[in-house]
């Protein structure tokens, strides 16, 4: 347990050797760079904006990520042993190169990790895809980058995507709003979560997860919260994006609106942990801990939103980590 609590962080991302998402022109299906040109560009862009990534590490004390290349095997390992440093029960990795690497990796520590199929849903297999990485594989959700996907994601070409989701009873993560670091994407026309609407009015089975608070679309996102009970948000990430708003923004005052509007029972804590050596985030638990227990929020509300509603919408148990500890350390 991290204090009194059994913590469920349903928010980061496996770093694997060659993953695609670390390269912007590498070939997913060859791992190989097939545009040499733009490589070349891409790589001024991110020198341009290494001082401002290099400020925000500063400002949360992060170290440098390691440029080292490491094995799924490595990295699951210190995955694990993060886990155990800190008390957390289990951890949902949303990416991890592709749906079998990502498999693989949560079947070494099947009781700590939870993997989430992330596949383009705009493939013409996209919905058997899923049904495989669910059914075959074990991944347990959905994530999604909505700015990355070339149409409106209420365009009914993708019903069956949710069809499956519906079927199997499966969450979707869906990221909306600004994407990435410094330099990311800013503009889209899946931008807003309101664009959502459709979808989770459609399927009011299938738990929604929007996670970063919405970023800087927080008024569509509780009107779309309000309009759809189906709809959670999770807290990861620095949100940072809060010092760009045109109005004074606080992530404490996130935390007041979004409890006073959807109540305890649809808010998720997440980390966005990712690279190495900085491992799980710790600052963010912390720091979100302290926001809502200075709300005085009873300790049962505080579970939920630390540990409680993943456990109930990823289906997966709550609290018998310590009990198996336990009785192993009986047993000895």
């Amino acid at each position: 347990m991290f204090q009194d609590l059994h913590i469920i962080d349903v928010h980061a991302h496996f770093p694997i050797r060659g993953d695609a998402s670390q390269g912007g022109n590498r070939n997913r299906e060859t791992g190989r760079i097939d545009n040499p040109a733009a490589v070349e560009r891409q790589e001024l862009r991110k020198q341009q904006l290494e001082h401002t990534r290099h400020q925000w590490r500063m400002a949360f004390d992060f170290p440098e990520p390691e440029t080292e290349p490491r094995s799924s095997e490595e990295q699951a390992e210190r995955w694990f042993g993060e886990l155990e440093k800190y008390g957390i029960e289990r951890i949902g990795f949303v990416t991890g190169r592709d749906n079998d690497e990502l498999a693989r990796v949560v079947k070494m520590y099947p009781d700590r990790f939870i993997g989430f199929a992330h596949h383009d849903i705009t493939r013409p297999d996209a919905a058997e895809e899923l049904e495989r990485a669910v059914t075959e594989l074990g991944l347990t959700a959905l994530k999604l980058l909505a700015p990355t996907i070339p149409i409106l994601i209420n365009d009914t070409s993708l019903y069956p995507v949710w069809e499956i989701c519906e079927r199997l009873g499966i969450p979707v993560l869906c990221h909306f709003g600004m994407l990435g670091a410094a330099g990311g994407v800013s503009y889209h026309p899946n931008m807003s979560p309101a664009v959502l609407e459709p979808v989770a009015r459609d399927f009011p089975t299938v738990d929604f997860i929007i996670p970063h608070f919405g970023i800087q679309h927080v008024t569509d996102l509780l009107f779309l919260c309000w309009s759809c009970p189906n709809v959670n948000v999770d807290s990861s990430g620095s949100n940072q994006w809060v010092r760009w708003m045109p109005y004074k923004l606080t992530l404490d005052d996130l935390f007041q609106r979004f409890y006073e509007t959807v109540g305890p029972e649809r808010i998720l804590f997440g980390s966005d942990s990712s690279w190495f050596p900085r491992g799980f985030a710790l600052r963010y638990l912390q720091d979100q801990l302290r926001i809502c227990r200075f709300m005085n929020m009873p300790h049962e509300h505080l579970q939920l939103i630390f540990g409680g509603n993943a456990a109930r919408i990823l289906n997966v148990p709550l609290g018998d980590i310590d009990a198996k500890k336990a009785a192993e350390g009986q047993a000895g």
